[in-house]
């Protein structure tokens, strides 16, 4: 399994989804160019660049067709290295995804939170000082981002965030014939019903699970659930 996280969230802080996952799957989770101790500077942060480094990562590791798990914007690099390859994975599964693009409704979470978040990280700040951002969050998942997040560089943060709102992963879904499932998460309002349908009508193959009492970042509040959509998952059924 090649496991891309979203947006804010380098590679550490899903160690502990990892290890479960990795009961079942050879779990390899990817620093996001732009965050963790991935590169970050002066580069492309765009979706195609993601994909292509997702495939990289595939193809430099020796990975034989992996399953691509992906959160949030990981699920939308999924989709688009999907599109661009899918010869080289056996399956995906998109955990609440946005759904926003051209013409769409906006993401429902705004620039501000990730931004003042940020911010307040890479000036220096405590776990006291990141709930304000997590308040639902345990004192281990908040310390972890407080350590982490500076991590995360800004305008590479706000390329996708911009994406997230002018890339068409709907168009990449009408080619996809690999086996997929979709994670909504209950309690989050990123994915409703009408999108659903719509995402079934490109991609009627597509397998949809609803993963209650939680929100966007599902396995963060409600971890049992979360394996439970995910450790049956079997891309040659």
């Amino acid at each position: 399994m090649l496991l891309i996280p979203g947006i804010t969230s380098p590679a550490i802080t899903w160690g502990f989804i990892a290890e479960h996952l990795a009961e079942k799957f050879d779990v390899h989770v990817l620093d996001v160019r732009g965050r963790g101790l991935s590169q970050a500077g002066d580069l492309d942060y765009s979706l195609d660049a993601m994909a292509d480094d997702a495939l990289g990562v595939i193809d430099a590791a020796g990975l034989d067709k992996p399953v691509i798990l992906g959160h949030s914007m990981g699920a939308r690099n999924a989709i688009r290295a999907a599109r661009k390859d899918g010869a080289a994975m056996s399956g995906l599964i998109l955990v609440d995804p946005p759904v926003s693009g051209p013409g769409r409704r906006e993401y429902p979470a705004k620039w501000s939170w990730y931004e003042d978040s940020i911010i307040a990280a890479t000036k220096g700040c405590s776990a006291k000082d990141m709930r304000a951002f997590c308040p639902t969050w345990t004192d281990n998942q908040v310390a972890l981002r407080a350590e982490w997040l500076h991590s995360c560089q800004l305008d590479a943060i706000k390329t996708a965030f911009d994406g997230f709102h002018t890339d068409d992963i709907h168009a990449d879904l009408l080619h996809l014939k690999l086996p997929m499932r979709l994670l909504k998460a209950g309690d989050a309002p990123v994915i409703g019903e009408d999108d659903i349908a719509e995402l079934k009508a490109l991609a009627p193959h597509l397998d949809v699970k609803t993963v209650p009492n939680a929100g966007h970042m599902i396995p963060w509040d409600n971890l049992e659930g979360f394996l439970d959509a995910v450790m049956d998952f079997d891309a040659r059924a």
